[in-house]
């Protein structure tokens, strides 16, 4: 056990103490390529159970329940292969509901299925609520896709549960009870796939989605949570768009952005009005809110500007004062709350960093003391790990943008390092953080540094910020990402002579655009689960099997056929010299295989065949360890044979 006082900052073991980058081996590629075994745990309202999500390897997850005090297992549910818990929820101190997910590759969002189920702490009473398989076993209520939406402020076995079913443009919402699987309808809209804001007393009062042009649409309940009927619209440069209410009622607070710029945080009376805004920041959107024990209403607002921070609404409010002095009883990480017992006295935290992929913590308030629970990676040792560093620059058109730089372990100031470009996936609504990245400090435990630059397009920063990355892919946010490499030798950080660019997914692709607009800078790129045919992803992957997905591909790509083939890497392999290495997995529904293969083939014409690597059972990412172990020592080799070997 480990614990503290909580008005003393003593030193934790979690403290980095940073050896020089050559005074011993290197860290182990196994170390990187274990999975996440352990993460998402839950806390029961009475603080004596945890639920935790379980990676069991290949593919195959299940949800434990511990108890809290000596962390012996109480319960395990396992899920079929390539499923895994997206949401578990408390409905009592012995109940809990999970809604489940499908996942075939480790690289790609898990998609919910719209099924959930529940279980008791010890395992038993385990029972199928509501999904397509199953409906509720109250009279009228058809199979469809559940969500769970809500909880009651003093759980009572009960949850909400958002309702869609196929053909219908209805979003509904029920009161399900999780023991004998019955439910009542509380709310109904003639809008599709709303979400519902509840008050404490579990009352639906808002209402909000998208149209099928992504722009909001909302709606307001009266006191009762009836009587539906469209929001009246602030202004055309306003978005506002409720959260969540305090404890009593009260206030109401909501995510607010004006001219399609950063969220603000900002409070008001319940009906919306009196707005103040209490978190703002110029180029970042609020990522979280903080929430105090007792009263059970939120206390800060994080900002993600380099290392998270909170900002506190009233620093002298107890809450504020003892989530400074836990965050300064954990040197160099974010603490967070994760969720709290219904008496206040046990809240669970999660400590984590640049460095760390983070642990958990029963924190007791009558003792003073946060008792170590469990890591997210065992046997990673924080102190080999590399500082990641929060970067601003220009780019050439005078647009202010952010990034990170992660360093090799020991290096204080860089210089000439030889350079790896990272671009993120997605490539919308992602965006690049301070926490641990995985990929970004493998590279930089082999000597290198790594490059991050959250282009146009990136999430974390308003919808002006995203959309000027739309129709832009092989442009502007490659102009973006070159202007950041750029600016790294500029500063005398990186080796101009030294560069490779490695992505997975959009990463990928940009990696490959990359090597083609810039050939005198990108000595060698790399791409794992890519997309390299634009017009081919009309034709084939998931994001194309829904109407919803259409939109986006419509939205982001567009339909010019012209445009698509002039921002395809297939179409440019002839002006990329550097080598490339091409990862995929067999199995990728996300970006299919054919996508690799479309990009080997056009390589070949070209004269300039691929390093090529195809892996049989693995999706859009691998679950199997064995597999990440052998594709970070053909990327780890691959480097090092074309800007290495890395000083070390």
């Amino acid at each position: 056990m480990m614990g503290f006082t909580m008005w003393a900052a003593i030193g934790v073991l979690l403290t980095a103490c940073i050896a020089p980058a050559g005074a011993e081996a290197l860290v182990p590629i196994e170390t990187f390529a274990a999975a996440n075994r352990l993460h998402s745990p839950r806390l029961s309202p009475d603080g004596t159970h945890l639920a935790i999500t379980a990676d069991l390897g290949d593919g195959h997850h299940a949800l434990m329940v511990h108890r809290t005090d000596d962390m012996q297992r109480t319960a395990l549910l396992r899920l079929p292969r390539y499923e895994l818990p997206t949401q578990v929820a408390w409905v009592s101190d012995n109940r809990l509901v999970l809604a489940k997910g499908r996942q075939v590759g480790s690289r790609e969002a898990p998609v919910p299925m719209g099924d959930i189920i529940a279980t008791d702490a010890d395992g038993k009473n385990q029972k199928y609520l509501f999904g397509y398989q199953q409906t509720l076993r109250t009279a009228g209520i058809e199979a469809g896709f559940g969500y769970i939406e809500g909880l009651l402020a003093t759980p009572n076995g009960r949850f909400y549960m958002r309702r869609l079913s196929r053909g219908t443009q209805r979003s509904q919402l029920y009161d399900v009870d999780a023991g004998n699987a019955t439910g009542r309808l509380v709310a109904d809209i003639d809008v599709k796939d709303l979400r519902f804001t509840l008050d404490r007393q579990g009352v639906p009062r808002f209402a909000a989605g998208v149209d099928d042009n992504d722009r909001q649409v909302l709606f307001i309940a009266d006191a009762q949570g009836r009587n539906w009927t469209p929001a009246a619209s602030d202004s055309a440069d306003t978005v506002w768009t409720p959260y969540a209410f305090n404890a009593d009622g009260s206030q109401l607070y909501a995510l607010q952005s004006v001219n399609s710029g950063p969220s603000t945080l900002v409070v008001s009376t319940p009906d919306g009005r009196d707005r103040r805004v209490l978190a703002q920041h110029p180029l970042r959107s609020v990522s979280d809110i903080e929430w105090g024990a007792t009263p059970m209403q939120p206390f800060a607002a994080v900002i993600a500007d380099g290392k998270p921070r909170a900002i506190y609404f009233d620093a002298q409010s107890p809450d504020a004062q003892l989530h400074d002095a836990l965050s300064n009883s954990f040197p160099d990480h974010y603490v967070a709350y994760v969720d709290h017992s219904r008496d206040g006295n046990r809240s669970l935290l999660y400590a984590f960093s640049d460095r760390d992929p983070g642990s958990w913590y029963l924190f007791d308030r009558a003792q003073g003391k946060a008792s170590l629970l469990l890591s997210s990676r065992e046997g990673l040792d924080a102190a080999r790990m590399g500082e990641r560093r929060a970067i601003r620059f220009r780019a050439s058109d005078g647009m202010e943008l952010e990034g990170f730089m992660t360093l090799p372990a020991g290096v204080a100031t860089p210089a000439g390092l030889p350079t790896v470009v990272m671009p993120h996936g997605g490539p919308h609504a992602i965006r690049d953080d301070w926490a641990f990245d995985q990929d970004a400090q493998f590279l930089a435990s082999r000597g290198y540094l790594v490059l991050q630059v959250n282009y146009r397009g990136s999430g974390g920063r308003g919808r002006a910020f995203e959309e000027a990355g739309y129709l832009k892919w092989g442009t502007r946010v490659q102009d973006d990402l070159l202007d950041g490499l750029r600016w790294t030798i500029g500063q005398g950080y990186a080796d101009g002579s030294r560069v490779c660019a490695y992505g997975a997914s959009f990463g990928a692709y940009s990696a490959l655009m990359l090597a083609a607009r810039a050939p005198d800078l990108i000595k060698c790129t790399a791409g794992l689960a890519g997309v390299y045919d634009l017009k081919m992803m009309y034709a084939k992957g998931d994001i194309r099997s829904t109407q919803s997905g259409n939109n986006y591909l419509v939205r982001t790509i567009g339909r010019d056929e012209a445009a698509l083939v002039a921002a395809s890497p297939t179409t440019l392999a002839a002006q990329i010299t550097a080598p490339v290495l091409l990862v995929h997995g067999e199995l990728d529904e996300r970006a299919p295989i054919s996508q690799a293969r479309a990009m080997q083939t056009a390589l070949e014409r070209a004269g300039r065949a691929p390093e090529w690597m195809a892996v049989p059972g693995e999706g859009h990412g691998f679950h199997a360890d064995a597999n990440n172990i052998a594709f970070y020592r053909t990327l780890e080799t691959f480097l090092a044979r074309h800007i290495g070997p890395a000083a070390h």
